[in-house]
């Protein structure tokens, strides 16, 4: 619910203001959800989860100028203050804002809570405002897993349907950190602990997220100076969750016996780790291309050039074996299983099936007059079983 605001602007609603100002002002360069870039393969794909949804549209954009973005709104604290800076660039006209609400429907009184945060941001001037209703599907996911899917399958649909330009998303610096605590909790490597990127897509959508350098108390102080009455999601104080535990009880022990400031230094760990990481896909990227056999790569079939996997370093390796399972219709290995195909790739001879997780199994092809240390192949369910006697004639971390 939205109060009558102050008159003097507040600083920390200023500094909100130009975190989102400098992350929208690079949209005109972007392309728009649906448009021409393609998913990286390495990041899931929500949109593959199985979910049901329902969508209840408020108000309707039609000024095709300027770009469109779109808040993912909770209705909590941090979304709320990222869509009440976000309408302030909107009534300057530098951009359009409308907003997403998902509800998850996993607790009582969700409903009305979504349609609080709706009418909420409707006041704040956003439009379009869509109320995306999910049932999260398990599977094989966690709780937590399965919603986050099931959320970002929404955004995209929203995305799609209204040519949104971003999905600005409201993680803090203390989301951050505990992201980065997570990932060394479970022994992660550079891209895990380089937390959430400011920018990427999912599928062809592309996401921001302008107030990684704002804390979580910056926003509550930004909601109070706007008149902004936050809802406070009751799972976010569950220590049953693993997250809400890191936020409540870990991290605080941690500012309580090391002193006040590991939440920011997680975060700063966290943006170095990250451009180290985007340099070593990179080349990780440009060593598979160069070890991809492409006569005898296609569909669910990934060959690589055994002696260009041996002799690329350790650390790209790793990223390009990762790279081959998802692009044969895998999932991205963890840790353990891509350290027992990095072992099997290391080997001479024919040799296989070795497993990797989505149905995908690892050979390795004897070695032939064009293929001195021979070839990797890596095969969907959906490819013939390879021939251990027959090498094929030419393919494209997780653990990273």
């Amino acid at each position: 619910m939205q109060h009558g605001r102050a008159g003097r602007l507040h600083p920390v609603v200023a500094r909100a203001r130009r975190a989102v100002a400098r992350t929208v002002d690079h949209l005109p360069r972007e392309t728009s959800a649906g448009g021409a870039d393609a998913r990286d393969p390495m990041r899931p794909d929500p949109s593959t989860t199985p979910r049901e949804t329902t969508t209840e549209h408020v108000g309707a954009g039609t000024d095709p100028r300027p770009p469109l973005v779109l808040v993912a709104c909770s209705g909590g604290a941090d979304s709320l203050a990222l869509a009440a800076a976000a309408a302030h660039l909107a009534r300057r006209g530098r951009v359009r804002v409308g907003a997403v609400v998902v509800d998850h429907g996993l607790q009582e009184g969700s409903a009305e809570a979504a349609r609080d945060a709706a009418r909420t941001v409707q006041e704040l001037g956003l439009e379009p405002v869509a109320v995306e209703r999910v049932t999260v599907v398990r599977q094989h996911h966690g709780p937590e897993m399965a919603a986050r899917l099931a959320r970002y399958g929404a955004l995209n649909d929203v995305a799609h349907r209204t040519g949104a330009a971003a999905v600005l998303l409201g993680h803090t610096r203390d989301d951050q950190a505990e992201t980065v605590l997570l990932g060394l909790a479970r022994g992660s490597g550079t891209r895990s602990l380089s937390g959430m990127p400011e920018r990427h897509h999912v599928d062809d959508v592309l996401y921001l997220r302008p107030f990684l350098n704002v804390t979580r108390a910056e926003t509550e102080t930004v909601c109070a100076a706007e008149g902004l009455s936050p809802w406070h999601d009751p799972t976010n104080a569950d220590t049953v969750l693993t997250r809400a535990r890191v936020r409540h009880e870990i991290l605080p022990y941690l500012e309580s016996q090391l002193g006040p400031g590991v939440g920011r230094a997680l975060a700063r760990t966290a943006s170095v780790l990250g451009a180290d990481a985007d340099y070593l896909d990179e080349q990780a990227s440009l060593a598979f291309d160069a070890a991809l056999v492409p006569a005898a790569s296609s569909g669910s079939s990934v060959v690589l050039d055994g002696a260009a996997v041996q002799g690329t370093p350790a650390a790209l390796r790793r990223r390009m074996l990762a790279k081959a399972c998802v692009l044969a219709g895998g999932e991205t290995p963890t840790f353990e299983r891509l350290s027992a195909l990095e072992q099997f790739a290391l080997g001479y001879g024919a040799a296989g099936p070795v497993q990797m997780a989505g149905k995908v199994a690892a050979w390795r092809h004897r070695s032939d007059a064009t293929h001195a240390r021979g070839c990797l192949e890596l095969r969907g369910e959906r490819g013939p079983r390879p021939q251990e006697t027959s090498p094929p004639t030419n393919d494209p971390g997780s653990a990273q």
